[in-house]
């Protein structure tokens, strides 16, 4: 069972679920993963609202269908994650993270710092 947000579509929700089972490479290219049915039950929503999760990738080319068969992870479907979610990134949360480095006076030199100090490079 998951935790929904408010904020975010409940199969959007689902498909980052996925997205995360992959960058995670718990789910790598040419596994099968779970049905349709399976995540629902899992996740606790309506079949429909889990297939939604399956076009939404299939779409991005993160999943494939083999038709009577099953939903598999595409060959490339860890770098389009990766851009999926860079993309996302910038679009709902570095706007945010931009207002508040100015509100709290932080600059690029500033936040460079506290990065090398965070990852020791």
């Amino acid at each position: 069972m998951m935790d929904y947000s408010e904020n975010k579509p409940i199969y959007m929700q689902i498909a980052d679920y996925f997205c995360d089972q992959i960058l995670n490479k718990k789910w790598e290219s040419g596994d099968r993963i779970p049905s349709v049915r399976e995540i629902a039950v899992k996740m606790e929503v309506n079949p429909n609202t889990a297939i939604r999760a399956f076009h939404y990738l299939q779409d991005e080319d993160v999943l494939y269908n083999e038709r009577g068969v099953g939903y598999f992870v595409s060959d490339n479907a860890y770098d389009q994650v990766v851009e999926l979610k860079r993309e996302e990134f910038i679009r709902d949360k570095l706007p945010h993270f931009y207002r508040d480095m100015k509100v709290l006076g932080f600059s690029c030199s500033d936040l460079e710092k506290l990065y090398q100090k965070h990852h020791g490079e």
